[in-house]
Order: C-alpha cells, then structure tokens, then sequence
C-alpha cells in the first residue's frame, strides 16, 4: 500500500468515526468557527454539511468560499497527547445545487439520519466543500499533506 493509500485509509476511518467537524469561515476581516455535523465523499473530494441559510457561517462563506475544516479524534483524555489524529481540510465552499442535492442529501442522511426534518426544510442549504488539501497531524507534530486534484 502506498503512502498516499495509507493516509486515505486514515482519513475515512477518521471520518467515518466522526460526527462533528469545526468549520472556520471569515467575512469583513473577521474569523469565526462554528461545530457541523459532516460526512466525506467516497472519494474524500468533497466534505458535506447543513446549515440554515439564516446563519452567520453561510452568510459568511456566501461571501467569501474559502474555508477551513478541522475534523480530530480527541477524546479530552491524556492519551491524546501520543494517540490523536487531527486533519484540516482546506477548500471551497458552495451550495449543493438543486440538480445534484438529491444525491449528496442521502449520502449525507446515511450517516445523520436523526437530521432528516432539518436538512429537507426549504431554509435548510447542503453545503459541500471542494477539497483542495488534507493536512493529517498526529502525534501533534507528524504532519502528511495529501492535496487533492478536482
């Protein structure tokens, strides 16, 4: 297995054992960062997510696409120190459109299916973010970049 097969192994098993990522957006020179439950395509382009359209964090990357996702296997213990795994996902946010929401709506339900009544509301926006990079930390200092090509 190669190194690049390694950290993608890495990476879905990261992710599919995680719920929550912290998405960080920034608008008017100002960061903010906000938790959202998220799922990865299969082939770890795309990280997906709902958010009212209401909301700062899509106001935020309406206006300004780049963002930063920070998805970790920290369990608030000492072992995290030497055990967990933190990636960064850096890329470009959008609205699903409507032509390919059904798709991602269940691939994103399948993992959150409790979230159904909010992610099919009409205020609700499926969010997907195109990959450009993966930054994989461990041992809070191994650091592997895997850049993904669209």
């Amino acid at each position: 297995m190669t190194e690049t097969d390694q950290t993608r192994k890495r990476l879905r098993d990261l992710f599919d054992n995680q719920q929550l990522a912290v998405l960080s957006t920034h608008k008017d020179g100002k960061a903010y960062a906000s938790l959202v439950a998220f799922t990865a395509t299969e082939d770890l382009r795309e990280l997906l997510f709902a958010t009212a359209r209401s909301t700062r964090k899509f106001d935020n990357l309406t206006a300004k696409p780049h963002v930063a996702m920070l998805i970790d296997s920290r369990t608030n213990s000492i072992a995290d120190f030497h055990e967990a795994v933190a990636v960064t996902a850096t890329g470009t946010a959008e609205e699903v459109s409507e032509g390919a929401r059904n798709v991602l709506q269940e691939q994103y339900l399948q993992k959150h299916p409790y979230m159904t009544d909010f992610v099919t509301a009409p205020t609700c926006a499926l969010v997907r973010v195109k990959v450009d990079c993966y930054y994989l930390v461990s041992r809070f200092q191994n650091v592997v970049e895997l850049h993904i090509g669209h």
